[in-house]
């Protein structure tokens, strides 16, 4: 048993809360954002990568194409303060306090890793797909959280909210990981062969900073 580090967190529904974001997609496709909320879900339901719910309304549909014609009208892909979640900033607050590394890394656009550092958030990293040129759920990209946090892979701690993208692939490089029950993976997707090995299973980050002091208090 070895005392956690650091804590690396994903970026969409564990951090940033994305109700709003994919609310402007159903607009910018012109159809009802429950009708695109249903959609959604059913792809994850069944396995698929989220960027299907696009193809049912705009077949051919080429989000990084998309992404830029949003720009050049004026409505780019964004979220501000008001888009985290109550429980994020306290969170990752309270664990520097305990002097662990703090870090943000989730497949997120340079746009959006622009607007995550000028939140100053009280992190001491934040990585992204972009940024980084590799994309979870690639085992490449948990092997840079590792290289980032400067400590073996068993003194990390990676806290995200799907067991596909976040979960299941950060377990292989040894890391701890901390399954976050929210958004529609977290309340989709199971898989106890997964979930079952995770350090944590939280409903709130309020619930980690003190996780986190038991735990390395007992590695003591």
């Amino acid at each position: 048993m070895r005392r956690l580090r650091a804590v690396f967190f994903d970026v969409g529904e564990t951090i940033v809360d994305e109700t709003r974001e994919y609310g402007t997609w159903a607009d910018w496709l012109g159809v009802p954002r429950h009708t695109f909320a249903a959609v959604f879900g059913s792809v994850i339901a069944r396995g698929g990568d989220y960027r299907e719910t696009f193809q049912h309304f705009k077949p051919g549909f080429d989000l990084r194409v998309e992404r830029e014609r949003r720009a050049e009208a004026g409505k780019p892909e964004s979220f501000t303060e008001q888009d985290l979640y109550p429980d994020s900033r306290p969170c990752l607050s309270a664990l520097r306090e305990q002097g662990l590394l703090v870090g943000l890394a989730g497949n997120q656009t340079a746009r959006a890793e622009t607007i995550l550092r000028s939140l100053d958030l009280p992190v001491d990293l934040i990585g992204t797909s972009d940024g980084w040129g590799v994309e979870k759920p690639s085992g490449a990209f948990f092997d840079r959280i590792v290289t980032e946090a400067g400590c073996p892979a068993e003194e990390i701690l990676y806290v995200g909210d799907r067991l596909d993208n976040d979960i299941k692939p950060a377990q292989p490089t040894g890391m701890q990981t901390a399954l976050l029950r929210r958004g529609p993976w977290g309340y989709i997707l199971d898989d106890p062969t997964v979930s079952d090995r995770c350090l944590f299973k939280i409903d709130s980050l309020a619930e980690l900073p003190e996780l986190v002091a038991k735990y390395n208090a007992a590695a003591e």
